[in-house]
């Protein structure tokens, strides 16, 4: 799967940008989709306008981490592995029988936005299983992330040259583009187009990035881990009155 925002939807951390990465426009004569649907015969790319694009494809996919795609009122989401608690799932958000999991992600994020009982963190750490998703709601222009707390499926993200961000299950997609400033995706972690990456694991502990080196010396994409002497800022409960904005938690 291939999933890439202009910046304007998903602002690269600093960190995750390498001085010298080579890196090149996904964006421009179409260069990342060609490249992958090359890679990837009968591939389907849906853009996205000036925010981005998505792809997917059932080509050479690992059977026990399947990927679904999945679009419901403008909400499209890319989805790969399994969970393991779809039953409770379906149950909580009123699904019918025959949803998958990539309903499931859009449903809960749909419920997160309308004034959610919950904050992001609990929602996507009520997920549990082998997961990588990447959602966008063309609606509010909003990206929404994630990988599970192990980092079971394979998940990349990087910055091409314009800035913009890349996410793939293919390390040597996402690097096509952005060259060294690419990584793996953290595990335990969710990115959103309003607070960035956050752990859902310690959603009250900052993130710290650690450079990372290749084999020939050569400074990449940082990796980020969770920082437990950093707590982060808190600013009271949040209202519960018509007046609230739960969108700010997405």
């Amino acid at each position: 799967m291939l999933a890439v925002f202009e910046k304007s939807v998903a602002k690269s951390p600093e960190a995750l940008q390498s001085p010298n990465s080579n890196s090149v426009s996904s964006f421009k004569d179409g260069f990342l989709a060609n490249h992958f649907s090359s890679v990837h015969p009968g591939s389907v790319t849906v853009n996205l306008g000036t925010s981005g694009l998505l792809a997917y494809s059932l080509h050479r996919q690992n059977p026990l981490l399947p990927r679904l795609f999945a679009v419901v009122d403008d909400i499209f989401c890319l989805f790969q592995g399994h969970l393991e608690n779809v039953a409770n799932l379906k149950q909580q958000y009123g699904l019918n029988k025959t949803a998958t999991e990539v309903i499931i992600i859009i449903e809960a994020y749909r419920t997160l936005r309308d004034r959610g009982p919950y904050p992001a963190n609990q929602v996507v750490r009520d997920f549990q299983g082998k997961f990588a998703f990447v959602l966008y709601d063309s609606g509010s222009k909003t990206a929404f992330v994630a990988s599970d707390a192990d980092g079971n499926v394979p998940f990349v993200w990087g910055t091409d040259a314009d800035g913009n961000l890349v996410f793939s299950d293919e390390a040597d997609i996402v690097a096509k583009s952005c060259g060294k400033s690419s990584a793996p995706f953290p595990k335990g972690c969710f990115f959103t187009t309003s607070g960035g990456l956050s752990s859902f694991e310690h959603p009250l502990n900052e993130l710290k990035p650690v450079p990372r080196v290749d084999s020939s010396g050569q400074v990449c994409g940082a990796t980020f881990k969770v920082d437990a002497e950093a707590k982060k800022e808190t600013t009271g409960m949040p209202r519960v009155g018509s007046a609230a904005n739960w969108s700010d938690n997405i």
